[in-house]
């Protein structure tokens, strides 16, 4: 996980706290945490990198909407970040 950018680590967690969430539902919850608009020029080529990485699948709903999923990789890379992070904030 130390070659992804902050938002596309970001974009993990959100796809890890929900089942199959669409772009549009990552899109929401991201907005969200931010409290900016986030585009689809920034949010798409980033959820393309995470799974280009195999971190994360993409899959079809329906013709026009795609979901997203961890990969078991894309688990254990969450698992070893929060791993790193406990060992430096005691948590």
């Amino acid at each position: 996980m130390d070659d992804l950018t902050g938002f596309q680590r970001d974009l993990l967690y959100v796809i890890a706290g929900a089942e199959q969430p669409s772009g549009q539902e990552i899109k929401s919850e991201i907005e969200q945490y931010y409290s900016a608009d986030i585009n689809h020029g920034r949010l798409y080529p980033n959820l393309d990198a995470v799974v280009n990485k195999d971190l994360v699948e993409k899959g079809q709903l329906d013709r026009r909407t795609n979901y997203y999923e961890l990969t078991e990789t894309g688990e254990q890379a969450i698992e070893d970040r929060l791993e790193w992070v406990s060992r430096y904030t005691g948590q």
